[in-house]
C-alpha cells in the first residue's frame, strides 16, 4: 500500500471516526481490492475483445419484441461457465450478436473467469499456420486453457472455407479438446440445419453440432437489422447535407432554369 493510500484512509477515518476493527478492515481490504482490480484488468486484456460494447450500451428497444434481455443478463452472471455449458447465438447479421457475446464475455471476466475472444476467420488462419509449422497441438492446448472461448462470425464469409480447406477439421480439434472441460460460445449467421452444406462434410458437421450445439444455451436472433438502419440514417443525413439550406434541390434547379 502506498503512502498516499494510507493518508487517504486516515483522512476518511478522521471524518467518520470508525471503530478500531473497522479501521483495520479498511487497511486490509484496500490492497485486496487493488489486487482484484489488477486481475480483472489482466483478464480483460488477455480476452482480446474487439469491441467495447456492454449490456448497458445495447439498444434493447430497437428489437424489443424479438430480443428479450432476460436470458442475456442471466448469461452475464457467468453461471454457465461454472457449469461448463456451451452457448450458441444464431441469426442474421446486424442484430447485435457480436455486441452481446462480448458484453457477456466481459461480465465473465469481472467474476473471475479466463475468457478469450476470436473470430472464426482469425482462428482458422492461426490454426492453418500452426498446422504448417507443426505447432498445431500447442495452439489447440492454448485455446483449451480458457474457461470461456468465444468464436465469433462462424460462417460469416464462405470464403474462409475456400481459403482454408482444412477449416472444418481444424475447428473440430479445438472444439473437441474443450468438450466437457470448458465452455465454448459460438456466434453464427448459419442456421444449424445448414451446417452440413456450409462445412461440406456431413459427418464432421454432426460431430460439431453434437459437441457445441445440442446441449448448449441457444439464443436465436430475429428482427430488424440495426446495422442496416444506421446505414440508412447516414444516407439520409448525407442527402440532407447536400441540400441548400431552406431550398430543396428541385427548387434550386428550377431557379437556375428561370
Amino acid at each position: 500500500m502506498t503512502t498516499e493510500q494510507v493518508d487517504e484512509i486516515l483522512r476518511e477515518a478522521t471524518q467518520s471516526k470508525p471503530a478500531y476493527l473497522e479501521l483495520l478492515e479498511r487497511f486490509l481490504s484496500r490492497p485486496a481490492n487493488l489486487r482484484r482490480e489488477r486481475s480483472v484488468e489482466l483478464r480483460l486484456r488477455r480476452a482480446n475483445f474487439r469491441d467495447p460494447g456492454t449490456l448497458e450500451s445495447f439498444d434493447w428497444e430497437f428489437n424489443a419484441k424479438t430480443i428479450d434481455p432476460a436470458p442475456f443478463r442471466e448469461l452475464a452472471t457467468g453461471d454457465f461457465v461454472r457449469r461448463k455449458e456451451n452457448v450458441a447465438f444464431v441469426g442474421n447479421s446486424g442484430l447485435g450478436k457480436s455486441h452481446l457475446i462480448q458484453a457477456i464475455g466481459r461480465c465473465c471476466c469481472l467474476v473471475g473467469h479466463r475468457v478469450r475472444y476470436v473470430t472464426s476467420a482469425a482462428l482458422l488462419e492461426e490454426l492453418t499456420a500452426a498446422a504448417g509449422d507443426r505447432t498445431l497441438s500447442e495452439r489447440v492446448r492454448f485455446y483449451g486453457r480458457f474457461e470461456l472461448l468465444i468464436i465469433d462470425e462462424f460462417g460469416f464469409d464462405k470464403l474462409e472455407r475456400l481459403e482454408y480447406p482444412e477449416s472444418p477439421s481444424l475447428l473440430y480439434k479445438v472444439i473437441d479438446h474443450r468438450n466437457g472441460r470448458a465452455s465454448t460460445a459460438l456466434v453464427t449467421n448459419i442456421d444449424f440445419t445448414d451446417w452440413t452444406d456450409y462445412l461440406g462434410d456431413p459427418q464432421l458437421a454432426m460431430a460439431l453440432l453434437d459437441r457445441v450445439v445440442d446441449r448448449a444455451n441457444k439464443q436465436r436472433f430475429e428482427g430488424k437489422s440495426y446495422r442496416a438502419f444506421r446505414s440508412e440514417q447516414k444516407t439520409k443525413q448525407s442527402s440532407q447535407a447536400k441540400t441548400v439550406p431552406g431550398i430543396s434541390r428541385k427548387q434550386a434547379s428550377a431557379r437556375k432554369k428561370s
